[in-house]
């Protein structure tokens, strides 16, 4: 049984709930987390170790959340005040945490659908997203790791290119992978918003609203956008259901052609705003 996850930032307690609901067994089922694993929950280590305890049974995406923990550890980014992330940073194995964390990847296909934590731009198939995210993945986990993660940040370049190298390449592929909403049909990005889908700047649109996307008829399951809610199409599961802000944490079986959902209800663990 493959189950698809939602954003779990560090709330394990749901996680653990969830779990049970569906009946879990690493002996039997998958699961794929879908991103922001950790942070603003109150259980960000708890979480990593419930993860990291079903060892292949669990494929982990990286969410913006997940990328930030590694880039504050590096110290090449300040902590937010609404972070949870000392546990981690404080604990004596931390390199181990950090080190399994940053060989996570960016996407991946899960029975037949394809998994980020944000979204693609329309110019974007789903080999290219993968392949992509290969070259992003391999940075994380290589020798250079601190001076890509300096790097990393920045809203710049907004819009894609082939001809893209280096710093500017990794950094758009990361801010697709990680925080896209919104994005004009040529594939320009826009950050500021986040409200649903209906709260389009003008000449933007949810990323998977724009006609003529090359990752058209490919299924595809992401996180991120909390204030989406779960969207369930044939063709597109939005599955972070705000469970840090006190909504549900969101499970979905898609093995055989299945689309079962599964929710907990969560405690508010930060407030929006």
């Amino acid at each position: 049984m493959h189950y698809l996850i939602g954003d779990l930032q560090g709330c394990c307690d749901p996680l653990n709930r969830l779990l049970a609901e569906i009946d879990f067994s690493p002996s039997r089922d998958r699961l794929h987390v879908l991103g922001d694993l950790v942070n603003r929950g109150p259980s960000s280590l708890e979480t990593l170790e419930r993860l990291r305890s079903f060892g292949d049974a669990v494929t982990c995406l990286l969410g913006n959340h997940d990328l930030h923990l590694l880039a504050v550890a590096a110290g090449v980014r300040k902590p937010h005040r609404s972070d949870t992330l000392d546990p981690i940073l404080n604990h004596p194995q931390r390199e181990a945490w950090l080190d399994w964390l940053r060989h996570r990847k960016l996407a991946d296909m899960a029975e037949g659908w394809l998994t980020v934590h944000a979204g693609v731009v329309p110019q974007w198939d789903t080999t290219t997203t993968l392949a992509l995210a290969g070259e992003v993945e391999t940075m994380l986990r290589s020798d250079n790791l601190h001076e890509f993660l300096q790097v990393m940040y920045g809203n710049e370049p907004n819009r894609w290119s082939d001809d893209l190298e280096g710093p500017a390449r990794w950094r758009f592929i990361i801010n697709v992978l990680t925080r896209i909403r919104f994005c004009a049909a040529d594939g320009t990005l826009e950050f500021a918003t986040k409200d649903g889908s209906d709260g389009a700047p003008a000449g933007f649109a949810p990323w998977f609203s724009q006609p003529g996307r090359r990752s058209a008829g490919q299924p595809i399951a992401f996180g991120h956008w909390s204030t989406l809610g779960l969207i369930n199409r044939p063709d597109l599961l939005s599955l972070d259901t705000g469970c840090v802000w006190g909504g549900q944490l969101t499970a979905v079986r898609v093995d055989g052609g299945r689309r079962e959902v599964t929710q907990v209800q969560c405690s508010q663990a930060q407030k929006p705003g």
